[in-house]
């Protein structure tokens, strides 16, 4: 087993790009340091002539505080940290959310983000239109996307739509869950082996790694019977990165977070 893990795993990413196949996406990662050294030397002694000629010498840099964030953002201003946070209180209450499921299989549903909702087709001139938040939700106990609208002014609950077979982006909590399930499983023995090797420590916990993770979906035929309801569960590929290291290629390993199981593409 060990074996075949390592064929797959046992080897780091090369290169500025990281290719994704089955899922008929191409999805590029470009990575850090990508510049020449001779880009960056050529830069580097340009600066340092002109700075001892004296006359084109950059001055120190003036670095200004950043000015204090409103409560309340007007207009189409992108939501402010109170507007996040008073929406996701409203969302989450037990007066509009009752049961639901997180990603660890917590108690309420698991949160992915707040985004500003576009105003009405009948408000798109009126200067003094409601500004809301839409609230996006992953219900893990029915496999669900619940988007909540709340009003920024009453503080109500405007609307609530719920879609299956939808999957937005994964959230950085569904990321580390995946990579904890990964961890612990057997198929992860060539994570974990190449974790050693550049490190020599032994990677026992998702915050020793930095995650990037794609949604995988299944194309019918395409991937084994265990991954087939990918798209209907909230599915996943890990793309691990060693903190100041290589990447790990997990490319071949898939985690069924719905089903908290994981799964190889071959």
């Amino acid at each position: 087993m060990r074996t075949t893990m390592r064929r797959h795993l046992g080897k780091v990413l090369a290169g500025t790009a990281i290719a994704v196949t089955g899922t008929a996406v191409m999805v590029g990662i470009t990575l850090p340091g990508a510049v020449s050294a001779e880009e960056t030397g050529g830069r580097a002694e340009g600066i340092a002539a002109r700075g001892a000629g004296g006359q084109d010498a950059v001055p120190p840099a003036v670095v200004e505080g950043a000015p204090a964030e409103k409560a309340q953002g007007t207009g189409g201003d992108p939501l402010t940290d109170d507007e996040i946070q008073r929406a996701e209180r409203v969302a989450l209450g037990r007066q509009h959310f009752a049961g639901g499921q997180d990603v660890r299989r917590g108690k309420g549903p698991q949160r992915l983000g707040v985004d500003l909702a576009a105003p009405a087709a009948d408000e798109l001139d009126d200067p003094k239109a409601p500004r809301r938040a839409d609230v996006i939700l992953y219900d893990y106990a029915s496999d669900a996307v619940v988007t909540k609208t709340v009003d920024l002014d009453s503080g109500k609950v405007e609307r609530t739509t719920t879609q299956h077979d939808v999957q937005p982006p994964l959230s950085g909590d569904e990321n580390a869950e995946a990579a904890r399930l990964l961890i612990a499983d057997p198929l992860g023995a060539g994570l974990r082996a190449d974790f050693k090797n550049a490190t020599g420590a032994e990677l026992r916990d998702p915050g020793q790694l930095m995650l990037t993770g794609i949604v995988y979906r299944a194309t019918p035929g395409a991937q084994p019977a265990a991954l087939g309801r990918c798209g209907e569960h909230r599915c996943v590929r890990l793309l691990p990165k060693i903190p100041n290291g290589p990447w790990i290629d997990a490319r071949s390993l898939v985690v069924d977070l719905s089903a908290r199981t994981v799964a190889a593409l071959g």
